[in-house]
């Protein structure tokens, strides 16, 4: 799995891409250079302690491990944790966040 890691290259994502809304999550996405997809994940203390912050951030990752052989490749894509998924983090199951995340890529347009 590529990761994104420099602040330009997330600031690309957020400034020329595109983003949906789910319940859980905020998804940035767009077309890179790359023949794979690149993966970016971010949940600020706004959503938590370390703790909810960090177990946030492995479920996005799990997913998107999930779904890259599904998803159309060469993307940029960033997964933002939303509030409420702080606030729900102890009953917050890798299921629920994946049917979010599932629904964002479709309206996306990026699940083959």
């Amino acid at each position: 799995m590529l990761k994104l890691k420099t602040k330009s290259e997330f600031l690309k994502v957020y400034n020329q891409g595109e983003k949906i809304f789910g319940y859980f999550q905020l998804i940035y996405f767009k077309k890179n250079n790359f023949k794979k997809n690149r993966l970016g994940v971010v949940a600020s203390k706004k959503t938590g302690n370390a703790v909810c912050r960090n177990k946030l951030k492995r479920l996005f990752r799990e997913i998107f491990r999930g779904q890259d052989k599904n998803l159309k490749q060469g993307y940029d894509i960033v997964f933002i944790a939303k509030k409420n998924a702080g606030d729900n983090f102890k009953n917050l199951k890798l299921s629920m966040v994946e049917k979010d995340s599932i629904k964002i890529f479709k309206r996306a347009n990026i699940l083959i």
